[in-house]
């Protein structure tokens, strides 16, 4: 990863935006363009044929950042553990961490361990405790979202950075607009979380009148792995498994 002194852009990116604004011609867009809408349908392709017969998974979510001897990795390795035990596969970004956290109770247990791997150039390697017919490997963050969100039954959130909101408010925005079906989303570590939900209670709900008071059901705070898996066992009691589109 290149740094960044005092707010000045590197080299590279200073590259690609100017290349936003120059000029191209029709064969240079025809060519390029073709090149990006191939690619995109190869990824979506494998995607759909590795993951169509997974059975009901569950996707964990959280930093890559996060250390094996972090309390977090442990509770996330001890939910992936419960839930191959309760009859759930796992799903996880691929990458270390929270992530590296998941496959490996899953692994642990002998269920099914899956991994949304995707390009990047610091910080993303695949992990050693996915299924190896099972590791998927994206250059496109927008196709590596719709699989996470066609094949998972349920999200379990563990604190994270960016990409982890990412993925929560993805998954928020699109059952609130009703353009997947409903399912459970899990937020792990109430003392982390507890200042995002403040806000949105103070400042999208009540404040702004931003969203509706039933969309703040659409979540769950806990704080252990056996709360977390309860969540998921609970709402499936009621709700036949199925996929989300």
């Amino acid at each position: 990863m290149e740094n960044q002194d005092n707010g000045q852009l590197s080299k590279k990116e200073e590259q690609k935006i100017r290349k936003a604004f120059k000029d191209k011609d029709w064969h240079e867009i025809k060519s390029t363009d073709s090149w990006v809408i191939f690619k995109v349908m190869s990824e979506f392709v494998e995607g759909f044929e590795k993951l169509a017969k997974i059975g009901p998974c569950v996707s964990i979510f959280g930093s890559a950042r996060t250390t094996e001897d972090h309390p977090y990795y442990k509770t996330a390795e001890l939910i992936a553990a419960k839930l191959v035990r309760h009859g759930y596969g796992v799903i996880t970004g691929g990458g270390p961490g929270i992530m590296e956290a998941g496959n490996k109770g899953a692994r642990s247990e002998g269920g099914k361990s899956v991994g949304l791997n995707i390009f990047l150039p610091f910080e993303q390697d695949g992990n050693l405790y996915i299924d190896p017919d099972k590791l998927i490997t994206f250059d496109y963050f927008f196709v590596r979202k719709v699989m996470f969100m066609r094949y998972s039954q349920g999200y379990i959130v563990m604190p994270g950075g960016f990409g982890t909101l990412d993925e929560l408010f993805e998954s928020l925005t699109l059952i609130q607009t009703k353009k997947i079906g409903r399912f459970p989303i899990v937020l792990v570590g109430r003392s982390f979380w507890e200042g995002l939900i403040d806000w949105i209670k103070s400042s999208l709900l009540e404040s702004e009148k931003n969203i509706s008071a039933e969309d703040l059901d659409l979540f769950t705070i806990v704080e252990n792995e056996t709360e977390a898996v309860k969540v998921i066992d609970d709402f499936y009691a009621k709700y036949l498994l199925s996929p989300n589109f």
